[in-house]
């Protein structure tokens, strides 16, 4: 098991982009994304938005595809429809499998 060493900042990535419509964000906490070993949210997610790569601290944490980055609203959108029209599903899929509570999305 890997852990972060003490003192270490917290790490907070804010991937995706706003428009005329809105904030469509997803943010990865770092710190809390490194020590989870079953990294759910990368194979919850149905359209392949997020991968492991190493951060700046030499940590492998999940974080969302470049090209998708811009997209984020329309690729999320199947997702978010049906975590919204169901209150045994709030949130969508990849935030559900995130045992380590480090994903959120703004919208």
């Amino acid at each position: 098991m890997h852990t972060r060493s003490i003192g270490r900042r917290a790490v907070k990535a804010n991937y995706g982009y706003e428009d005329g419509s809105g904030f469509y964000y997803i943010t990865i906490d770092g710190d809390a994304c490194v020590d989870c070993a079953h990294r759910g949210c990368v194979s919850a997610c149905p359209q392949g938005v997020y991968v492991i790569e190493m951060d700046d601290y030499d940590d492998h944490v999940a974080v969302v595809r470049e090209d998708v980055r811009k997209r984020l609203r329309e690729i999320c959108a199947a997702c978010k429809a049906v975590a919204a029209t169901t209150d045994k599903q709030p949130d969508p899929p990849c935030v559900l499998a995130c045992e380590s509570g480090a994903l959120k999305h703004s919208w």
